[in-house]
Formats: structure tokens, C-alpha cells, sequence
């Protein structure tokens, strides 16, 4: 097959030719574009139209710019999410889900009638369990639903930005918000996280950096269990009230489980913001809901693009509303949220037992434990080989800091005893190791 050839007289022609070979699969994933300078002496154009061309193309999400490799077609970004498995009978501290048996039971369809087209968007009952448990915590706002927390940051953000924007994001970050940003081009700037959550010089280094939009995680973040301070939140709100233009977005995904309080980081100047709460953690992760309280002029966006082919299933929302409304329900998640504090207290003990280190987070379902010099992937194998499924750090970071993420959700006190022998055994081993592998 010959070689592929770009034809155009202008940025525009030249990146529609681009794309033609893209299409016609002459171009794959990872060939390079011939160099500007190259390619305008071959086309008898200047080397301006030629970089305007593939910065068109860059925006568009069709190649990407490598600084040795140079202009390169871009191939689609893997995506990773929660749900690991765990190989060979190991004990599963690597997914990320809730326990099945503290998810309470849904309710039958009893009540609900047939939605057609022109229907009200929201469930009655959703709608006024929300009015009164999720508005007031956003000082007002709009409701929207979602599929979803991650679907919700996802729109949110797409309602504002575009490619090559930059958005200040944590550092270890949730990570089906790392595929979002990449998936829709965004630039993540990090923003390290300590034990109170996102850091405020953090922050300003990001806000210095120019970011149009920051998605914080208040308490109980993801993968860490930070939780915010009142100091940390005020210090926050006082950076961003100097940037009433940038986009904040707070992503409470544990908020009926938490122990502790939601502490607010939008300021009253921000113009663009979204609080947004699910109820996959505390009700089920097939229950796709999100519930999404933000600014008016983001409420209009977020609806313009859920259209009537798009709404979230009055199925779906029957089901929740009905859960939620359930007098029992308080009393159910307060159990939960309390045995999930002792699981996650018995392995943080078991740690502290034996010297080892983890980021002191207050609540959740994670604990993160850095591994300084230790190699990540071997200390992951090993882990395996010894029965024990964890997650890479290495997924949730921007800068490839070394850790593992164990999530606690289903922990026996045994197993906390005994994952902590067997990490102590590979970080420090000795000659007398006692035997460390699940019972």
C-alpha cells in the first residue's frame, strides 16, 4: 500500500484530510504526521497553516503532540474503573464496591405507573427527598438527575470546557475520573492530597496555573479517606472566591455513609458549580442515580444535553425514591456506615501494629499505604501470590507515586491481622516470618 498522503491548502483542508486517512484506516493509532516544516514545503504552504491544521486536529482529539516523536494519530485511552477481580481464590481487597449485605433491599414497582414522553423529569417523592436532604447542604440550587456521580462530573464538565482545558484535580485522584479527563481531553493538573483532603497550596499553584475548572472530593475521597477540615475548606473557599470564574465541582459519592460532615469549598462568588451526590455506595452500584444540585445557567446546560431520549429511568427512580423513604432506611445506613468504620479501623490498627504506614484519611471504604522505595508492581505480585488481591497506586496518581489501595468494605478481623503480617513480611522481610496468607 502506498504511503498515506495529506493534500490542503489550508489548516481547515489539511485536517480534513487528516481525518479521511484516519477514517479510510490509512492512519492508525501512533503513526506519526510528517513533520510541519516538512510538510508545508510539500504542500507549498506556510509552516503556520500546517501548525494550525494539526492544532485543529489536536483540540478535535484525533492526534496528539509528542515532543520527540513529534505529531502522532492518538489511539483511544484505556479506561479503568472499580470491579477488579481477584485471581485464583485471593482475598478481594482490590474492587472498590460496597458490601452486598449491608445494601438495603429495593422494593417492588408497586405504585409506580407507565412515564411517557413530556413527563415531569423527576420522581416526586426523589424530588422532595432531595429538597430536603441534598439542596439545603448546597445553600440552594438547582436539581438535575444523572446517571451516575461519574456521568454527572463528566457533563458538568463538557457543559463548560473544551479540549486542552485544565482542571485542577486530586492527587491520588478517583479513578474513573482520571479516564474521564483524558477520555475528553482535558489537562489534569494534580493537586497533592494529605490527610484533610486536597491541599490549598495545591490549589493555588493550580489556580496560578490557569485551570478553568476544580473537582474536589469533600470527605471520605477516593482512594485515600481524607475528609476535609473546616480550616482545610475555609482555606480552599478562600482561594477560589478570588477565581469567581473557575468551575467547581464537589463529588460527595459517600455522603449518606460518612461520619464525617460535609464541609462546603464553594464559595458564594463562584458563577459555575455542582454538588453532586449518588447513591451508588449506599444503595447499590447498578442503581445509576445521580442527584446534581448546581447553578441555574448549569442546570440549563446539563438539561439541554439530557434530552427526552436521555433521561434517567422513572423506573430507576421509583426504586430509589422508594428505598429512601423507607423509615427504616435511616437506621439501616447508620449500621453500615458504622461497620464500614470498623473494618477500615481494623486493618488501620493492625498497620499501626506493626510500624506500617498509611495516609491517616477519617473515613470510607480505602485505606492507602505508600510504599516508599518498595517496588509497587512486585509488592502487588507478591501480595497476589499470597492470596491477597490489592490495587496498584500507581492506577489513582498523576505523578506515579508508589502505594497500594486496600479496599476494606468486607474485612474480617482476621484478615486485617493477617494482610498486615504479610505486607510487613515484604517490606521488612526476616528470617523468622510467620505465616501470613488469607485462613
Amino acid at each position: 500500500m502506498s504511503e498515506p498522503t495529506i493534500t490542503g491548502d489550508s489548516a481547515a483542508a489539511i485536517a480534513d484530510s487528516v481525518r479521511d486517512l484516519i477514517a479510510a484506516e490509512r492512519l492508525r493509532p501512533g503513526d506519526p504526521l510528517p513533520p510541519v516544516r516538512a510538510l508545508a514545503v510539500r504542500l507549498g504552504v506556510n509552516r503556520n497553516t500546517v501548525a494550525a491544521g494539526y492544532a485543529a486536529l489536536a483540540a478535535a482529539g484525533f492526534v496528539e503532540t509528542r515532543r520527540r516523536a513529534g505529531t502522532v494519530v492518538r489511539a483511544l485511552v484505556p479506561v479503568a474503573g472499580e470491579g477488579a477481580e481477584a485471581a485464583g481464590g485471593a482475598v478481594n481487597l482490590a474492587d472498590g464496591n460496597p458490601d452486598p449485605e449491608l445494601l438495603p433491599d429495593l422494593p417492588g414497582l408497586q405504585g409506580y405507573s407507565t412515564v411517557l414522553y413530556g413527563s415531569a423529569g423527576i420522581d416526586a417523592r426523589l424530588s422532595r427527598w432531595a429538597e430536603e436532604h441534598v439542596v439545603p447542604d448546597a445553600g440552594g440550587g438547582t436539581l438535575v438527575l444523572t446517571h451516575g456521580a461519574v456521568d454527572a462530573v463528566e457533563r458538568v464538565l463538557s457543559a463548560h470546557l473544551t479540549r486542552g482545558d485544565a482542571i485542577a484535580v486530586e492527587d491520588p485522584c478517583f479513578l474513573s475520573s482520571i479516564g474521564t479527563f483524558r477520555l475528553n481531553g482535558y489537562r489534569a493538573v494534580p493537586v497533592e492530597v494529605d490527610a484533610h483532603g486536597m491541599t490549598a497550596e495545591g490549589l493555588a499553584a493550580a489556580l496560578r496555573a490557569g485551570v478553568r475548572a476544580v473537582v474536589c472530593t469533600p470527605r471520605a475521597h477516593n482512594p485515600t479517606g481524607a475528609s476535609l477540615t473546616e480550616e482545610r475548606a475555609r482555606r480552599l473557599r478562600a482561594l477560589l472566591a478570588d477565581h469567581p470564574e473557575v468551575l467547581v465541582i464537589e463529588d460527595d459519592h459517600f455522603s449518606a455513609l460518612a461520619r464525617t460532615p460535609y464541609r462546603r469549598v464553594t464559595p458564594a462568588a463562584t458563577a459555575r458549580w455542582a454538588l453532586v451526590r449518588s447513591v451508588s455506595k449506599f444503595l447499590g452500584p447498578d442503581l445509576r442515580l445521580g442527584m446534581t444540585v448546581c447553578d441555574p445557567d448549569t442546570a440549563a446546560r446539563l438539561r439541554a444535553r439530557l434530552t427526552a431520549a436521555a433521561w434517567v429511568s422513572h423506573v430507576l427512580q421509583h426504586l430509589v425514591a422508594g428505598v429512601l423513604t423507607d423509615p427504616a432506611t435511616p437506621e439501616r445506613l447508620d449500621h453500615a456506615a458504622r461497620v464500614y468504620a470498623s473494618r477500615r479501623r481494623l486493618l488501620t490498627d493492625a498497620l499501626d501494629a506493626r510500624g506500617l504506614p498509611w495516609l491517616p484519611g477519617a473515613d470510607g471504604v480505602n485505606v492507602w499505604i505508600p510504599l516508599a522505595d518498595a517496588p509497587e508492581p512486585a509488592v502487588v505480585a507478591d501480595l497476589a501470590g499470597r492470596g491477597w488481591a490489592v490495587r496498584p497506586g500507581s492506577a489513582f496518581t498523576l505523578t506515579r507515586r508508589s502505594a497500594v489501595r486496600v479496599t476494606t468494605s468486607t474485612l474480617l478481623p482476621e484478615q486485617a491481622e493477617a494482610f498486615a503480617a504479610c505486607l510487613s513480611a515484604i517490606l521488612a522481610p526476616t528470617d523468622q516470618e510467620r505465616p501470613c496468607s488469607p485462613a
